[in-house]
């Protein structure tokens, strides 16, 4: 009983021997505040995370929709149509092969 009252009223930090009591609290203080500052730096950095995984989300979703509209106006049909609105039509006769020959 005389222990426990002794811990309760703090007798180990006012003895004259106890330096050593003191070193070792100040010791665990120091150790749980950078623990502390250990998992905050770690939730910083998984929010983070998780941000740019959105990001990387969102912008492959563009490239997507960029690639396939890309896809739509190089398509033949798209073309002769957009060309025919400017008077200019498909050649009614096929291109000529110039042969060069070398003597």
């Amino acid at each position: 009983m005389n222990k426990l009252l002794s811990i309760l009223n703090i007798e180990f930090l006012i003895r004259d021997n106890s330096f050593k009591n003191w070193r070792m609290i100040l010791f665990l203080s120091v150790l749980a505040l950078i623990m502390i500052a250990s998992g905050h730096s770690a939730d910083s950095k998984i929010f983070l995370i998780a941000e740019l995984n959105t990001e990387i989300k969102t912008l492959k979703s563009d490239f997507i929709e960029s690639k396939k509209q890309l896809l739509i106006l190089k398509k033949e049909t798209n073309i002769i149509r957009v060309l025919a609105k400017k008077g200019v039509g498909p050649a009614k006769t096929p291109p000529i092969k110039i042969i060069i020959v070398d003597e």
